[in-house]
């Protein structure tokens, strides 16, 4: 084994890199507060890779991963799971599948083997397909009625049409249904590879220790053999409002402009931007402008939303369907100033203060610290990220906001999609 150390004065966190004897590589953070192992993984690939006749399979395999592997079935496995204590579970998004343990020291080797199992002995047992099958269509069917749901489904079909993000990443009643075995097996062999994943542990476990025990893992899986390229794509329909029509007094709003992906360099100042125009809790502009002067809305904001082959800048509120115009004017009419007066100096020095100081709060739980980790190992941030990050943001200029409000506003146009019965548009 071998391990390199990169110490981080300014961060929250000291970071190892760790290669084990055969191979895996992981970020290691050892700490001896509490007596407790945090794991977090994330594995290229997911709902992007799903067949374009029968989304949904990429979230289902991942339901199934702890249903059963091994010599046990699902009851078994889940009894020892409970038997020591340990968290086990697993995720699929449109880029990939991931999953984190916890467990506490002393059953780390039975907490590590059961990992083992599920991902490299899944059983997927007809019962416990099936049984997953009928929850997922059971869900689909509810969310059919639900305007949120339905808003934002539209959306991703319109904004992304004729790509695999257009794809609803869960499926739909029809394609969950025609999911088999043999798929599910399918998308296990080409995303659950060696060479393909990305591990952080945080916890009471030395350097040594752990690498034995990421070999009895992730050294038993097979080797990554290439993925289907998934092609570029930026958001599309801009400047379309779309209507859902649902018998609501209330509609719900879904919209949307291009983004800037956290790899890219202009990231950190489209973040600050953000934070000023819709992602700050309290003290955004749209907080302010829609919710605080003239209660349109409960709630509404806005985040950067960063796909390995596409970005954006999304957000969403719901207002009554006879102020969804007002509405609407209010967010183009924010966007619009934001991009040509620029915010003052001291919004964004607030801005920036807050961000800075905040950002040592996602740092207060093992498991947050391995899934942080994890997350800027599968974003190529590099090791020193976490450390380099505050300084990132408290640079940020206004000449730096400019540059990232024409990027993202642009002409102020957005995808728009209503779920409701809006009046007036």
């Amino acid at each position: 084994m071998t391990a390199s150390v990169e110490t981080l004065s300014s961060s929250p966190t000291t970071v190892k890199a760790l290669t084990s004897a055969s191979g895996v590589e992981a970020w290691h953070v050892e700490s001896d507060v509490v007596p407790l192992i945090a794991v977090s993984f994330i594995f290229e690939g997911g709902s992007a890779h799903d067949p374009a006749d029968k989304p949904g399979v990429a979230q289902m395999l991942a339901r199934l991963l702890d249903e059963g592997a091994g010599e046990y079935d699902s009851d078994a496995f889940q009894e020892r799971l409970a038997g020591r204590a340990i968290e086990l579970s697993f995720n699929a998004g449109n880029d990939a599948i991931g999953g984190s343990l916890k467990t506490l020291v002393k059953h780390a080797d039975e907490a590590f083997d059961l990992l083992r199992l599920a991902l490299v002995e899944p059983r997927f047992d007809q019962d416990a397909i099936e049984r997953v099958r009928a929850q997922t269509i059971a869900g689909l069917r509810y969310q059919q009625n639900d305007p949120g749901v339905m808003a934002t489904r539209r959306f991703f079909e319109e904004g992304f049409a004729g790509h695999a993000y257009g794809l609803p990443t869960s499926g739909t009643p029809e394609s969950v249904a025609a999911i088999t075995r043999d798929d599910l097996i399918a998308m296990h062999r080409a995303m659950i590879a060696r060479g393909r994943v990305k591990i952080a542990v945080v916890g009471a476990i030395s350097s040594e220790n752990l690498s034995v025990l990421l070999d009895k893992v992730f050294g038993s899986l097979p080797e990554a053999k290439a993925l289907s390229v998934i092609e570029p794509t930026g958001l599309q329909k801009i400047g379309s409002r779309i209507v859902v029509d649902l018998d609501v007094p209330q509609s719900v709003i879904r919209f949307g402009t291009p983004g800037i992906a956290w790899r890219d360099p202009g990231f950190i100042p489209a973040y600050v931007l953000n934070h000023i125009y819709g992602g700050g809790s309290f003290t955004s502009r749209l907080f302010q402008e829609v919710r605080e002067k003239r209660g349109l809305a409960y709630s509404v904001g806005t985040s950067l939303v960063s796909y390995r082959a596409a970005s954006m800048t999304w957000g969403y509120t719901a207002t009554k369907n006879e102020r969804v115009v007002e509405c609407l004017d209010v967010i183009a009419s924010e966007m619009m100033r934001l991009k040509e007066e620029g915010p003052s100096d001291e919004e964004l020095q607030k801005a920036k203060d807050y961000l800075t100081g905040s950002y040592a709060l996602g740092f207060d739980t093992s498991t947050k610290i391995a899934h942080t980790l994890a997350q800027i190992a599968f974003e190529g941030l590099g090791i020193d990220y976490i450390g380099r990050r505050n300084a990132l943001v408290a640079s940020v200029t206004q000449a730096d906001i400019r540059k990232a409000a024409e990027r993202i506003f642009g002409d102020g146009k957005m995808l728009t999609v209503i779920a409701g019965r809006p009046t007036g548009l």
